[in-house]
């Protein structure tokens, strides 16, 4: 017999969270306000009277995008450091060195954005 079976969980969850996600949807159509104006029309920017884009689009601020891969990378270290916490006994020193490597790589990066004023927003 095959290792299907070890599935229906993961399956089970995914169905859960579809289910949860169309009923969220449905019920909020039905029992929401349906009393639009132009202030809810609008894009929500923080406070700020939202302004005009040009029409042939418009340059974005870099540290935006520093900002966005600034995100990326420490995801990326949470998304390892999961399965690591996991099998953490069965890795025994090696896998304690190479996450200790890992994790002053991701600390060397940090502290080079910290000094060059990634973090600071004007």
């Amino acid at each position: 017999m095959g290792q299907g079976h070890v599935y229906f969980p993961i399956l089970f969850l995914g169905l859960l969270a579809f289910g949860f996600a169309a009923f969220s949807v449905a019920i909020a159509s039905i029992t929401g306000p349906k009393r639009y104006n132009r202030a809810k029309s609008e894009a929500y920017e923080c406070g700020i009277q939202p302004t005009p884009h040009p029409t042939e689009g418009g340059r974005f601020p870099v540290k935006y995008y520093l900002t966005a891969m600034l995100f990326i990378v420490f995801d990326i270290e949470i998304v390892f450091m999961y399965p690591w916490a996991v099998t953490f006994d069965s890795l025994g020193l090696f896998g304690l060195v190479e996450m200790i490597i890992f994790v002053l790589t991701v600390f060397a990066a940090y502290a080079f954005v910290w000094r060059r004023g990634g973090l600071e927003w004007d």
